[in-house]
């Protein structure tokens, strides 16, 4: 039986006095990352929401199986944030699309969530009306033309069944019931919210394809209520893509139990909890390369010496060589060992111990 399939379905049980430690964690750190975010300058927070808008349309793509290309998503976050970082990649609609609907549903989170918001944002997600080259039927609920609608995996004439969703018949009236809950609310705590409407909304799944990925905006658009802030600097689709294996896991489970969700928002909690710290280490990142460039301001560097600073300052991976500088930053071998030694010689580089061919360099604490 799935949860769906049973009488007192969606009578949630599960009770927000038996979270309140976590909540008033999360509501306590959450405060200490915006007020951290608000002390600092206009440039550093334009920094941070860039790398939190990348990360949030990359990872939310990846637990689907959607790879995007970096910079294509960097460019198209900063365009659509109005954010100079120089230049920038050509544009790509699929990934226009996804950082459309991440940023209006944070950007307009006061507004009430409707149907055909959610088959706006089901659009942009599909600009070719195909998925995986399939095509599918988009901007409206699922119809079951090709069966019922399950979620799958295993190689062909070995598939196992995680889950099978209500049939279509059933979608315009969970939705409607859904929407109305999630509008009028108020008395649930927003992290409680954001928990369940996820999983509420994927358990439906009233959309061909891209379910996790609206839902998962659904649960943004909650949390941006919750601080009344359109500026996110922790991204929740992140840390579920880190912890992609487990949160099937915990979505199957939940799916084939009782109404008493207080597994499922356990397990959320704790992974907002984490998203947060995770931004938070981000948070120092950005710190410790401001306080760098603030050092450093007045010393005469180059466009290269700039640009490879900022590769180490970014977690440069393995070592840097003389060679690796002038492939990166396009110059000859001498220019890049001169390069190189000026800023040795400024105190900003330093050379590792190993010396001849494998001589590299790294940042002087």
């Amino acid at each position: 039986m799935y949860i769906w399939e049973r009488k007192d379905w969606p009578n949630w049980k599960g009770e927000q006095k038996d979270f309140s430690e976590i909540l008033l964690r999360l509501h306590r750190k959450q405060a200490h990352l915006l007020g951290s975010m608000q002390a600092l300058g206009f440039s550093l927070r334009d920094e941070a929401r860039l790398e939190m808008l990348t990360q949030e349309v990359l990872r939310t793509s990846e637990i689907e199986g959607e790879i995007f290309d970096l910079k294509t998503v960097r460019s198209s976050a900063a365009r659509h944030l109005g954010i100079k970082i120089g230049a920038l990649a050509p544009a790509d609609r699929f990934v226009d699309g996804v950082v459309e609907m991440a940023l209006d549903a944070v950007t307009h989170f006061d507004q009430p969530l409707t149907k055909q918001r959610l088959f706006n944002w089901h659009r942009l997600l599909f600009p070719t009306d195909r998925s995986n080259s399939m095509k599918i039927v988009v901007g409206t609920w699922r119809d079951d033309a090709q069966g019922p609608m399950q979620v799958v995996s295993g190689a062909l004439g070995r598939e196992r069944v995680h889950y099978e969703a209500p049939p279509a018949e059933r979608v315009e009236k969970e939705m409607k019931q859904f929407l109305k809950w999630i509008n009028e609310a108020t008395a649930i705590d927003p992290f409680l919210m954001a928990a369940r409407a996820h999983f509420w909304f994927v358990t439906i799944h009233p959309f061909e394809d891209g379910n996790g990925r609206i839902g998962r905006a659904i649960s943004d658009m909650i949390l941006a209520r919750s601080d009344q802030s359109s500026h996110r600097y922790y991204s929740l689709s992140a840390q579920i893509q880190r912890e992609r294996r487990n949160y099937y896991q915990q979505l199957e489970f939940a799916q084939h139990g009782s109404m008493n969700d207080t597994a499922w928002l356990n397990w959320f909690l704790g992974c907002l909890e984490r998203a947060i710290e995770s931004a938070r280490e981000k948070l120092s990142h950005i710190l410790e390369k401001s306080h760098f460039w603030h050092r450093w301001a007045k010393t005469p560097l180059n466009e290269r010496q700039t640009l490879m600073l900022n590769k180490l300052l970014d977690g440069f991976e393995g070592k840097l060589t003389t060679s690796k500088w002038a492939k990166i930053s396009r110059c000859s071998h001498d220019t890049s060992l001169r390069d190189i030694q000026e800023l040795i010689n400024y105190g900003i580089l330093m050379k590792e111990s190993a010396g001849g061919r494998s001589t590299s360099y790294r940042l002087e604490k």
